[in-house]
């Protein structure tokens, strides 16, 4: 914990040393300005990473518990191969229950990829029967082998060929999503140090001075230090409000629907993004440290 009490001895300060650091210019501007940057990208990519992990769950969930018999059968046998496949499924257990999908459901099915006036009705599309299974679910292996004794027209899917794929991709998303938080703290982390070595290298003079009339390495640096911690800290609050209000104005997925409309925090992961700006602090504050020791070291 000797670098948590560090950190908050440094954010206290001392006035007689932040002197050694000019509060204007362009190291302060470079700081705040990448910080404040830095963190509004934060917050879409911690938004990106939450909204892929629901995604996840929800394809998850929504498509384990499913699946779909499509039968294809010559006109007038199709209804009666449907009535003798919702009777073996009502018959296998670990089936909840088994719907056939009407004209309409299969109209509004298709609706989003051929638009409302499709005609449905002359249209030789296979009957559909959704299948709702129960917690324990069922042996499809052993359902295939009943319905090709029983209805020789009728295909099960139970999905698994697309869940995987989908919660796979949602899993990547959510991976790029964290790879992309440690990007930006590390380039934070960069631009800082280059605007702390730019400040030091200016005030080489005032450094120059104070070494005349005692004071220690550690000393000047700590002025560096809190006074980039402070600029991060002040930038990073700054950009995570502006990505938080950016997140809040995006459509709302209920209205619109689609995932990128979904992308934002639900609840208490509106909580998420005040972490942004400590986090900013701590790599400034460790940043900022480890260049004015090196510089100072370097230049004893």
């Amino acid at each position: 914990m000797n670098w948590l009490r560090a950190f908050v001895a440094v954010l206290s300060g001392d006035p007689q040393a932040d002197r050694a650091v000019p509060p204007t210019g362009f190291t302060a501007r470079l700081t705040t300005f990448t910080a404040g940057a830095m963190a509004f990208l934060a917050v879409f990519a911690l938004a990106l990473s939450l909204a892929t992990d629901r995604l996840a769950d929800r394809w998850s969930a929504e498509l384990a518990q499913t699946s779909t018999l499509r039968i294809s059968a010559p006109e007038g046998q199709a209804d009666a191969q449907v009535a003798a496949a919702v009777r073996v499924l009502e018959t296998t257990p670990g089936v909840a229950s088994a719907r056939p999908l009407t004209d309409d459901d299969a109209k509004a099915l298709l609706e989003p990829w051929f638009g409302p006036d499709l005609p449905v009705e002359s249209l030789p599309i296979p009957k559909l029967i959704e299948i709702v299974e129960d917690g324990d679910g069922f042996d499809a292996a052993g359902l295939r082998a009943r319905l090709q004794a029983e209805v020789p027209g009728a295909v099960l899917d139970d999905h698994t060929r697309w869940r995987e794929p989908l919660v796979r991709a949602a899993n990547r998303l959510r991976a790029l999503g964290i790879l992309a938080l440690g990007l930006i703290g590390a380039s934070t982390a960069a631009m800082i140090t280059l605007a702390a070595q730019a400040a030091l290298a200016a005030n080489e003079q005032v450094i120059r001075v104070l070494r005349l009339v005692g004071a220690q390495d550690s000393y000047i640096a700590r002025a560096f230090v809190r006074r980039f911690t402070l600029r991060a800290l002040t930038g990073a609050a700054v950009g995570t409000a502006a990505g938080a209000l950016a997140i809040f104005l995006l459509p709302d997925a209920e209205a619109a629907g689609g995932f990128l409309t979904g992308l934002g925090f639900q609840g208490v992961g509106w909580l998420w993004p005040l972490l942004v700006p400590p986090l900013a602090g701590i790599f400034a504050f460790g940043a900022t440290r480890a260049a004015a020791l090196r510089m100072l070291r370097a230049r004893s």
